[in-house]
């Protein structure tokens, strides 16, 4: 019923509501993903129907009362669902993050609270279902999913530590190397998954490079190789599991409102 009113109320400004797809019932204090690992390491499990029941809910509610956006989507039965749905025009966009794309809950290897995620990293299965979504155009858009945190709330017990990471700067250069360049798909695909599509859906002037559009602008130089260094990250979180992966395709200069912002080769916000 909040739902419901939620979306009622914002479909008269034209807004869009983004949600979360967990039923906290069945999450029931769990701490990543519900599996033989999870028994195995003695951690208590998030099922992955606890997202898909609520993707299942909020499908049925945005075919009556309004449009929604699924946050952050992990689970092969979530694609099934929306996949079904927008065949049958339900009014519904999603998205995912490169960790959901790239790790699996083999990830969290010894307590690593890096790879504590919420939801949590899934199988090499789910895996696979989000990269043929990518594909095949259920997935509308990748986001950064970014959140920082720092050391001391993650550098506890992993049922205690904070979900997520410090993705804003590792992003694209994670999706330009293990999806670009490895042909999974075209650099063009990539840019309506992390420009394009996000304007469109959220009513952005944004994403494209017609004349009179606001300029907030990345160049990318693919050429460009290095190592993730989490320490060397502007951004105050540190969290990141990918500390160490060679990448290729970073930024090379961020323009924003049509002014240069920072360069690679000072290596400085400006």
């Amino acid at each position: 019923q909040v739902l419901r009113k939620v979306l009622e109320y914002a479909g008269m400004f034209n807004s869009l509501v983004i949600s979360h797809c967990e039923d906290l019932a069945l999450t029931n204090g769990g701490s990543m993903n519900e599996s033989a690992l999870s028994t195995k390491l003695g951690l208590p499990g998030i099922p992955s129907a606890s997202e898909a029941a609520m993707v299942a809910r909020d499908i049925e509610i945005a075919k009556n009362f309004g449009r929604i956006h699924l946050a952050h989507i992990s689970t092969k039965e979530s694609l099934d669902l929306i996949r079904q749905a927008k065949k049958l025009g339900a009014p519904i966009t999603c998205e995912t993050a490169p960790h959901y794309l790239l790790l699996t809950e083999e990830a969290v290897g010894d307590y690593d609270t890096n790879a504590k995620m919420s939801p949590p990293l899934r199988q090499e299965a789910d895996r696979r279902a989000l990269i043929a979504a990518l594909k095949d155009g259920t997935l509308d858009i990748i986001a950064t999913d970014h959140a920082p945190h720092t050391l001391d709330n993650k550098r506890v017990e992993f049922n205690l530590a904070a979900c997520g990471v410090s993705g804003l700067e590792t992003a694209l250069p994670l999706l330009y190397t293990h999806f670009v360049q490895t042909g999974e798909i075209t650099v063009g695909r990539l840019v309506e998954l992390m420009s394009v599509n996000p304007a469109r859906i959220f009513g952005l002037d944004k994403g494209t490079l017609k004349p009179g559009a606001l300029a907030d602008i990345t160049v990318v130089d693919p050429r460009i190789t290095k190592k993730v260094d989490k320490t060397k990250f502007y951004s105050k979180g540190k969290n990141t599991p990918f500390d160490g992966w060679e990448l290729s395709g970073w930024a090379d200069m961020t323009i924003v409102a049509g002014k240069i912002k920072y360069t690679l080769d000072k290596g400085v916000w400006l």
